[in-house]
């Protein structure tokens, strides 16, 4: 009997290329100077002088022929656009929540959510909270409050949902604080900055039981949604059965509402949305939306990027998809593993992420592991990773520093755009800086912001 594509070893991509663009081969003197010019931030980069480009999945896939298409139907109208409408039904399709506020990208979503919800005085507990997130809670005089299970913070512990709250940690914290200073509890799905780790249901479901007996909503940063649900699907017991889809919409039925960059499995190069069930909170919201993003049927988008995410909400729900998506991230961990470099396990659905602290132990974490090994790797060979560690978690809210719970270097896998022969080139680099980890040094920062520092602080060599 014939065997299904799904059965085969080989990983196939459930699309072909139709456009190309050309990467330019730098030489190691010219990435150097690149280097040099950027004060050894990776962010200070030109992208043209990157080959391969792992910073982020955010914005940085390719768009399908639908959504192509869809761009020529949007409609620029500044109020009631039809692309509004067809966005919308997108979105309730999976999230049925009572008002949904388009936004440009996910962290105009955040800024408006703790505009309205945070203060001073404040705590916002979280299984763990992103750059941004983290920087607008923290913008508003609030303070955000990590709880991860115990084993998200061990990378080499190979537990099958890392990304899980501590329960019981969220029971002693609402206990202590209550209502009144906790106005929700927000769960990453994925777990970013715990190496892309996953979320059950079970663990979600008990969330909520907890946020209900303390009267708090829950609501979900929502960002990788559909990688969420595939490794539900994959993992959990009872779920294999199931469409995707309806775990998604499981999912969003323990919450109260949700912030989302749609540039991650929203499938687009811009734009997110805040959505949410309370009125009063919802009112508020609107009014801010107005002033800083633009009318609530636009939201600070191009209609013809509303009609993008509305078909990228349906492609990314499909189970080819997703897995080819898990499936390709996976190849990338296997054959690192393979090499014996440190990563962290299982391997997470949109990145692969090394374990820096692992890889460079003669290397403090106060003179940046994760960033030393980011820069290697693009100095070795054009590959840019981005730091998940003290850089962009150590800095204090009253300016003392402290190493991060891991020092992570992230290799995030922009969606349907680069080739299994793209992440075998990625693979030889990391082998090549690996055999030369132990002579690598630590890094200094000589100049930063107050602020998400990571994005534009310089350093230097110890």
């Amino acid at each position: 009997m014939p065997h299904r594509v799904s059965d085969f070893r080989t990983i196939i991509e459930p699309f072909r290329i139709k456009s190309v663009e050309p990467l330019r081969l730098s030489t190691p003197e010219e990435r150097a100077a690149r280097l040099e010019e950027a004060g050894l931030n990776l962010f200070g980069l030109h992208s043209t002088d990157v080959l391969i480009d792992l910073l982020t999945d955010s914005g940085t896939g390719a768009m399908s022929s639908e959504q192509w298409a869809a761009l020529q139907r949007g409609d620029e109208s500044y109020a009631g656009s039809p692309s509004y409408f067809r966005f919308e039904a997108a979105v309730k399709h999976l999230f049925d929540f009572k008002h949904l506020i388009p936004t440009h990208q996910g962290r105009a979503a955040e800024k408006i959510l703790f505009s309205v919800v945070g203060g001073p005085g404040k705590v916002v507990p979280s299984n763990t909270l992103f750059d941004t997130t983290r920087a607008n809670v923290e913008a508003s005089g609030a303070t955000g409050v990590d709880l991860l299970y115990p084993e998200g913070r061990q990378p080499s512990v190979p537990h099958p949902f890392k990304g899980n709250l501590d329960v019981e940690a969220l029971e002693r914290l609402l206990s202590e604080h209550g209502r009144t200073r906790v106005p929700l509890v927000l769960v990453t799905v994925t777990n970013n900055s715990g190496g892309g780790q996953p979320v059950s249901l079970e663990n979600l479901r008990a969330v909520r039981a907890v946020c209900d007996r303390h009267r708090v909503p829950l609501f979900l940063d929502a960002c990788r949604f559909a990688e969420n649900a595939w490794f539900i699907r994959q993992r959990e017991p009872g779920q294999a059965h199931r469409e995707v889809v309806d775990i998604v919409r499981d999912m969003a039925a323990v919450a109260d509402g949700m912030t989302m960059s749609a540039k991650k499995d929203g499938m687009a190069n811009i734009g997110g949305w805040l959505a949410l069930d309370d009125d009063a909170w919802a009112l508020q919201c609107r009014n801010l939306l107005i002033l800083t993003e633009g009318f609530p049927t636009y939201g600070g988008l191009a209609g013809r990027d509303l009609d993008a995410i509305a078909q990228g909400l349906t492609e990314v729900v499909q189970h080819d998809y997703l897995r080819y998506r898990v499936r390709s991230t996976e190849y990338l961990g296997d054959a690192l593993q393979k090499l014996g470099v440190p990563i962290v396990l299982p391997t997470g659905g949109h990145a692969v992420y090394l374990d820096a602290r692992g890889l460079l132990p003669h290397v403090d974490p106060l003179q940046y592991p994760g960033q030393a090994l980011a820069v290697a790797l693009y100095r070795e060979g054009g590959v840019r990773s981005c730091e998940i560690g003290t850089v962009m978690f150590g800095l204090q809210p009253d300016g003392t520093e402290r190493p991060a719970a891991m020092d992570l270097v992230r290799l995030a896998i922009p969606r349907r755009t680069y080739t299994q022969s793209h992440m075998d080139y990625v693979v030889e680099v990391v082998e090549r800086v690996a055999a030369k980890a132990r002579h690598l040094r630590g890094l200094r920062i000589v100049e930063q912001p107050s602020t998400l520092r990571h994005f534009s602080a310089r350093f230097a060599d110890v």
